[in-house]
């Protein structure tokens, strides 16, 4: 348990969901997937791309700042976002800090400049300010013409809520009023999706739902990737805030293999005990799970939360069902998810597992992990 709340007063997001907030909900409120076939090498991928209508206004940032024609796609969602983030809020801080993390980074520029560089030998000049990780919170910066400290990092699938631990780091320090957290990830990519077949990981399925998060008896891993990008404001201001976080945790566990969590998930028993703390567990309404669709990363994760809830397991869901998993930006969807979900008092479940909902929603716990069995739980509660 925190000693002091921290508050989240905007939180903006592009993804194949939509960036407006009743759109968002909208969709959610649907039992449809919002994924798409892409073809690549002859391959055809599912995936959850932002739709074309978006393009338009990410073109725009695009036109304005000549410099932004050598960005990263990663980097201009990330751009979208922050923009939207700061008008959402009511907070005005040129000293505001900013975190972005990604996963990939600058997944398109890379294999692009590669590539250019294998058929003529010959390397462009913005090749390596371009793809270099830590420039995403340099360009969030310099658009926002902000003057806090600025952090950009990668610490796998788990990196948006870390970097929501980290701005949270920064406010109970007293070194920042104010900070934008976010994640941003671009990885519809060639070699990216090839990567996650070669883990024989990616959806083959022509069914209904081609990612079947929290179907525990599925027989098939079902991930699926999408792009998206989030950005929350983070305060100790509770005025005007759409929602608080009460809790984090965090753990890492000995690695098992190179891409898996063991199967008592102990890093997520260890995130999700200390994200609970003092909190009576049969107070914890509802979980959102980082299940990723993949048969073990499924199992374990709830394995992990009956092992901590026993008979008192509260709701579980996963949003991957319908958007696939983002990377880095995933934790941070499910806090947005959780946010709405809050402020709607309804409770969106997969269809795979259907639950309803009996008393008021007021605390939800976001999981996510990433490679190297590094889990991250946060807990957010409505602002009253």
């Amino acid at each position: 348990m925190l000693k002091q709340p921290i508050y989240i007063h905007s939180c903006a997001s592009v993804s194949a969901l939509g960036t407006d907030k009743e759109e968002i909900w909208n969709n959610y409120l649907t039992n449809n997937h919002l994924f798409t076939k892409m073809n690549v090498s002859e391959l055809a991928y599912f995936v959850s791309k932002i739709d074309q209508d978006k393009e338009v206004e990410l073109n725009k940032i695009l036109d304005s700042d000549s410099k932004y024609k050598h960005i990263d796609r990663s980097v201009l969602l990330a751009l979208f976002v922050s923009r939207k983030a700061i008008l959402e809020s009511t907070i005005n801080d040129q000293l505001m800090g900013i975190n972005f993390g990604s996963s990939r980074g600058a997944t398109e520029l890379f294999e692009k400049y590669y590539d250019e560089f294998k058929k003529t030998k010959q390397v462009s000049t913005f090749t390596s300010p371009a793809t270099t990780l830590g420039n995403i919170s340099s360009w969030v910066s310099h658009d926002l013409q902000l003057q806090g400290p600025e952090i950009s990092h990668s610490i796998t699938c788990s990196t948006g809520l870390h970097a929501v631990l980290n701005g949270i780091a920064w406010l109970q320090a007293g070194f920042s009023s104010t900070f934008l957290v976010g994640a941003s990830e671009a990885p519809l990519t060639p070699f990216t999706l090839a990567q996650l077949a070669a883990l024989k990981v990616y959806s083959k399925s022509n069914d209904e739902y081609p990612n079947k998060a929290l179907d525990f008896s599925k027989k098939y891993n079902s991930m699926v990737l999408g792009e998206a990008a989030v950005a929350l404001i983070l305060s100790k201001q509770a005025e005007k805030a759409l929602g608080k976080i009460v809790g984090i945790g965090y753990a890492t566990e000995v690695l098992s293999s190179g891409t898996s969590i063991s199967t008592d998930a102990l890093c997520f028993q260890k995130s999700m005990k200390m994200a609970i703390a003092e909190f009576e567990p049969s107070s914890i309404d509802a979980i959102i799970m980082h299940a990723p669709g993949t048969i073990q990363g499924d199992l374990t994760e709830f394995h992990a939360i009956q092992c901590l809830f026993g008979e008192s397991i509260p709701l579980v869901t996963s949003n991957k069902w319908k958007v696939g998993h983002t990377f880095a930006a995933s934790g941070l969807l499910s806090i947005e998810l959780a946010l709405l979900m809050l402020q709607k008092q309804v409770f969106i479940s997969s269809p795979f597992y259907t639950q309803k909902l009996d008393k008021p929603l007021k605390r939800i716990l976001v999981n996510a992990v990433g490679f190297g069995g590094n889990a991250v739980s946060i807990l957010i509660e409505k602002n009253l």
